[in-house]
């Protein structure tokens, strides 16, 4: 059953045309990822389904009972609530309730001797009871922790942007929704966060619409995929893997259908050349196809992005770090670093969020400098830095005299020129558009207009802050594959996990306490090395254990000439099967659990350590249970002999 229809859907921006007569339609506890260039509209669409913006022409038909949860890009806040306060936002029962229990639990506190307020709390407590609040409030209080949000009295105003993006997740996430709709919901969250936050999704019953840059995403929790394209809306069933597969078949359909277009309107072209009057029925309807073809357009991939860029020659010595420190506040971001950068080297930076992780790019950059250690860069060194914020741009300067600021043309390897113009092009700025006002682009078009401007100035080190961050997932993908043939060292930050992994052939990974540890291959390497390295960790310890209460038993049952049961060992020989069978029962619902929570990597470490430890104690028991029924035996051999 559908829970939205949308039907002849148009959404124009001036002359720019985002929707041209779209339809689209989910049914209950469906799982759709949205994608498409950055400027066709994708956060439009999600703001005209969620409510907050009206459509040009067409309608929607959302049934009454539906209820709508909306995470946008840049969430609005109010600066004096306290992040619970903001999270309990909403007019439902619940969500009132719980918002003027925290109310009133601040009232009584700082008038105790009130009556009227302990009446009030005693009164709000009970309707918390009734309406089964508390499990809430503790729910929401687990999202937040699992969002690295702790505490929970601060004022939203004295948060950081992600922060507050983040307190707006966990907003949309705790209040009970039948379409739940985020845009970007990876951004400004880090890597177990984000681990986390895909298991949730993948869980949860309702129906998820999201747009997302994290591929992972489009392949683990979404069965459909829809793209937006040059005003049409495509729909693609299965994951991010079958999406690819069939948009591949449907551009060589498109580009096969264009060269069939083109053919037929060359033969009526020269029919119309020829001057032949349209006096009959058969002449008038040449005419009028001809005209129809003319209008005819198709999208095809000679219109997507392409990026190709010259690099400048690389010495021998690129970028030495020796003895690097740096902290804020006495808290310590960076400690004693040291690396000699390689020519082509290609490493990924993860790390909790304010570990030290930009700190350490501005200092490679040259921006910041270290409280100890000492940098030196090459003689022919040519940093490009694409930051994780766009820099501030005059809104009155036109889209080409922004890129020509850098260089008017750039040399490809081949030493063919392709000029700023041509480069725009490929960046799916058109002639027209290049003659836009820098002001009148979408946050995704001015960042992926900012990386044609780092790649234009010709860079052989390139420093990448969070790429990932407000550029669409084919730019991304674009972006990989030039960093294949970029002749270059290259550094990123990113919370990406797809991009690590096809980017990097190394980690430096942030511990939050100063310390970087390099690890060979991407973030799935990482994380396979660190779940195997989990693993042996508590089998060794649990080995050890085992040695030492082996030793220990049987200094205690050496007593051969002992043949009789203790009071003790007797209460134990009467339970022992029982005992067996309930750490049985648990193993195996450990077990279950472990498979159920195969891709959540914290989750996994937690339930590892609890397999060990109940296997040692169903150990235990079976070793205990041999000792007692051997002594049981003997004790029956001992009284038949007498």
């Amino acid at each position: 059953m559908n829970i939205v229809t949308m039907e002849n859907v148009c959404k124009s921006y001036g002359e720019k045309v985002l929707f041209n007569e779209i339809a689209f339609a989910m049914s209950e506890g469906e799982k759709v990822g949205l994608v498409g260039i950055n400027g066709t509209g994708k956060s439009t669409f999600l703001k005209l389904l969620a409510g907050q913006e009206e459509m040009d022409q067409g309608h929607m038909l959302l049934p009454a009972r539906v209820h709508r949860e909306y995470l946008p890009q840049n969430p609005q806040f109010d600066p004096q609530a306290t992040i619970l306060e903001q999270v309990f936002r909403g007019t439902d029962p619940v969500m009132r309730t719980l918002k003027e229990y925290t109310e009133g639990l601040a009232l009584l506190t700082l008038h105790p001797e009130d009556t009227y307020y302990q009446e009030r709390l005693m009164n709000l407590s009970e309707q918390m009871d009734t309406l089964h609040a508390w499990e809430l409030e503790g729910q929401a209080k687990a999202i937040l922790g699992k969002l690295r949000i702790v505490n929970f009295e601060t004022k939203m105003e004295q948060l950081s942007g992600g922060e507050r993006k983040r307190v707006a997740m966990a907003s949309a996430l705790i209040h009970s929704s039948d379409l739940l709709i985020l845009d970007e919901p990876s951004n400004h969250i880090d890597m177990q966060a984000i681990d986390w936050l895909e298991q949730f999704l993948k869980k949860m019953s309702g129906a998820l619409l999201m747009v997302t840059h994290d591929r992972y995403f489009l392949e683990r929790v979404v069965d459909r995929i829809i793209e937006l394209d040059g005003g049409h809306l495509y729909s693609y069933s299965g994951n991010y893997s079958s999406f690819l597969e069939q948009k591949m078949q449907r551009e060589q359909e498109e580009q096969s259908s264009e060269r069939k277009r083109q053919n037929l309107f060359r033969n009526e072209l020269a029919w119309v050349q020829k001057g032949a009057k349209a006096r009959s029925t058969k002449q008038k309807a040449r005419l009028e196809r001809f005209e129809k073809l003319k209008e005819e357009t198709y999208s095809t991939t000679e219109s997507k992005i392409q990026i190709v860029a010259g690099s400048s020659r690389l010495g021998k010595k690129v970028i030495e770090m020796s003895g690097l420190n740096k902290g804020y506040d006495g808290s310590s971001l960076i400690n004693d670093f040291t690396y000699i950068l390689g020519r082509h080297d290609r490493i990924g930076i993860i790390g909790p969020n304010g570990s030290g992780k930009t700190t350490l790019l501005n200092i490679i950059a040259g921006r910041l400098q270290p409280d100890q250690g000492e940098m030196a860069w090459g003689d022919t060194v040519k940093i490009g830095y694409f930051a994780q914020q766009t820099e501030e741009i005059d809104a009155s300067v036109r889209v080409i005299e922004y890129i020509q600021d850098v260089a008017e043309y750039i040399v490809q390897p081949d030493g063919r020129e392709i000029t700023a113009s041509q480069m725009l092009q490929r960046f799916l700025f058109s002639p027209s558009a290049q003659w836009t006002p820098v002001g009148m682009l979408s946050g995704g078009e001015c960042r992926r207009l900012y990386l044609l401007k780092i790649l234009m100035g010709a860079p052989n080190v390139l420093l990448l802050d969070e790429p990932g961050n407000d550029l669409d997932v084919e730019t991304l993908a674009i972006l990989e594959a030039y960093l294949d043939d970029f002749n270059g060292a290259v550094i990123a930050v990113s919370h990406d996990r797809y991009f690590l992994d096809r980017m990097a052939d190394k980690l430096w990974i942030f511990d939050g306490q100063g310390g970087i540890i390099e690890q060979p291959g991407g973030y799935t390497d990482y994380l396979e090395r660190m779940m195997q390295l989990s693993s042996e960790q508590v089998q060794t310890k649990h080995a050890k254990k085992h040695i030492s209460d082996k030793k220990k038993g049987k200094q205690k049952s050496g007593r051969d000439d002992v043949r009789k049961f203790s009071f003790k060992e007797q209460k134990e020989f009467e339970a022992i099967d029982e005992r067996i069978d309930e750490a049985e029962q648990v193993l195996k619902a450990i077990q279950e659990q472990m498979a159920a929570e195969n891709a959540n990597y914290e989750k996994l470490q937690e339930l590892t350590i609890q397999q060990h430890e109940a296997e040692e104690k169903l150990n235990e028991l079976m070793e205990r249970w041999t000792y007692l029924n051997e002594l049981a035996e003997e004790i029956e051999i001992k009284k038949k002999e007498r």
